[in-house]
């Protein structure tokens, strides 16, 4: 077995994109020619790679090559070609399979005429980067160092008719990643792992909430009424039933239905829509996870929600100190809670204004938040504390911290404070200055909820295109009696920012909503 050091590939003048797929489709013309002559087959379907790379190397990465080559260790694998090189009696080509580990999912075959055949091994010299190959052979190590295999078979799999980015920078244009999702993770393997890593957050939340007693439901995304956030819904219509419909903006009141029914702890992992704007960190198509608890109030959700995200954290990135954008996030630390009020005095010098609606008023014009034709005669000191809060506080939050006591008039669905019947009893979640999470002791105030509703209601007739409907039917399920119940919804995808540290949250969903292209 030789073990030839390969030799750096030989640059290859740049061809045009239309060109080269036109020799490859010419190829793949070849392969049809010569299935129909009774030789061979152009797409084969009978392929079982019995071994990834990441095994390969896991199991063996540390022997020489005096210790592989009494072991004659049969192999078979299969990837897409992304390397290769061609050395007059030897080759190489370096396969890329779903595997992941320090080798990235690629391994390395050894190919000539003694392993291969003098006929397969002049084929191989016509295939393109982007095949898709199989191969069989013996383990071993080259001189230079790296394991490979000594090919006994190959088979070309699938013709790529197009050709790959450039080796060496991947897809540089960031609209072409996420619009060709697909050649995005073929070149860049820390795309890949970004998004195993978001599967894995995704069953380690699963797993954790089933854990804990919480029982996994399904719910409609197409609603006749939207509610349970305050947005701005999409619209269609169902044919069948010949009435308008609206995309789910958040499963909140059908998990809470379910609670009146008389399931103790539920939770949903939903896709909801959002008919708004498009940012780093927001997508209208977006991933959540809403949960809701019986005899649970907002001080539970609390402890409960700061468990689950320093267990997800763990579990994915083994720790619960992140960096994120070349700052540090400490999770392993208890989380902060403070009110609107508190936030504002600790972050802002503020001072004893913070409780002075005027001075508020006047310093969120000066920041240009209001235009002449809002109402501020109507804005009572806890919404202007919490507009002042979301302008001048916000950013600042970077380690993790549940701001509480958001406004009753802004809050439709939470449950009023006792003692301050302005605010609720609601919180949000904050990390690296975004809100993570959503959570609040939830009104089970039948005559309450309805009243919310039909302020909601007349917001939306003034012009409140976010403002809620009035829901006849929960009101009705309200006043069947739903025991106290705690409910939080958690964002996945700014969740998922965190942990794998990216900078927009269309790095973390598959396929980000783009414009349609012409």
């Amino acid at each position: 077995m030789s073990n030839q050091t390969p030799t750096p590939p030989i640059a290859v003048p740049a061809h045009d994109e239309n060109q080269l797929m036109a020799e490859r489709r010419d190829k793949l013309k070849a392969m049809r020619q010569r299935q129909a002559d009774g030789h061979g087959v152009a797409f084969p379907n009978d392929i079982k790679p019995s071994h990834h790379a990441a095994e390969l190397f896991a199991a063996h990465g540390d022997k020489t090559n005096e210790q592989l080559e009494p072991m004659a260790l049969k192999v078979n694998v299969a990837g897409r070609m992304m390397l290769k090189r061609v050395m007059g009696k030897a080759s190489f080509a370096t396969l890329q399979d779903t595997s992941f580990g320090p080798s990235g999912g690629r391994i390395q075959l050894y190919i000539n005429n003694e392993g291969v055949g003098e006929e397969v091994h002049a084929a191989f010299k016509h295939w393109d980067l982007g095949d898709i190959v199989s191969a069989s052979g013996t383990l071993f190590r080259t001189k230079t160092g790296e394991l490979s295999i000594h090919a006994t078979s190959l088979r070309l799999v699938t013709k790529s008719l197009r050709p790959l980015p450039d080796k060496f920078h991947g897809v540089a244009d960031q609209e072409v990643k996420y619009r060709q999702r697909y050649v995005d993770l073929i070149t860049d393997a820390s795309a890949r792992q970004r998004f195993a890593n978001r599967s894995k957050a995704v069953s380690s939340m699963r797993s954790f909430m089933v854990a804990n007693d919480f029982l996994e439901v399904e719910t409609p995304m197409l609603h006749p009424i939207p509610g349970g956030a305050n947005a701005k819904p999409f619209v269609t219509h169902h044919n069948a039933l010949d009435q308008q419909m609206f995309l789910r903006i958040a499963p909140e009141l059908y998990l809470k239905r379910l609670i009146v029914g008389g399931f103790e702890r539920v939770f949903e992992i939903n896709r909801s829509f959002r008919n708004e704007g498009i940012s780093v960190r927001h997508n209208p198509e977006f991933t959540m996870m809403e949960f809701y608890a019986a005899w649970w109030n907002y001080l539970d959700l609390m402890t409960f929600t700061e468990d689950l995200i320093r267990h997800v954290a763990q579990q994915v990135t083994g720790g619960t100190v992140l960096t994120y954008q070349g700052k540090t996030v400490d999770l392993s630390q208890p989380f902060e809670r403070l009110t609107i009020r508190e936030a504002i005095l600790k972050h802002t010098d503020a001072g004893a204004h913070v409780d002075d609606a005027a001075w508020l008023l006047n310093a969120l014009k000066k920041l240009g938040k209001f235009s002449a034709k809002d109402r501020l005669d109507a804005r009572s000191l806890p919404s202007l504390q919490v507009t002042y809060f979301e302008e001048m506080v916000e950013e600042k939050l970077l380690q993790p911290t549940f701001i509480m006591e958001h406004p009753t008039e802004i809050s439709p669905l939470a449950r009023a404070n006792d003692a301050r019947p302005e605010v609720t009893e609601r919180f949000e979640l904050y990390i690296t200055g975004r809100e993570f999470g959503n959570g609040f002791s939830e009104l089970n105030d039948a005559e309450d909820q309805a009243a919310r509703f039909l302020a909601q209601s007349d917001a939306k007739d003034g012009g409140d295109e976010e403002a809620m409907h009035y829901d006849a039917d929960y009101v009705r399920a309200l006043e069947y009696g739903m025991p106290p119940t705690g409910g939080c919804g958690i964002g996945i995808d700014r969740f998922m920012m965190l942990l794998t540290d990216s900078a927009s949250i269309r790095d973390v969903i598959l396929f980000p909503a783009l414009r349609h292209e012409a």
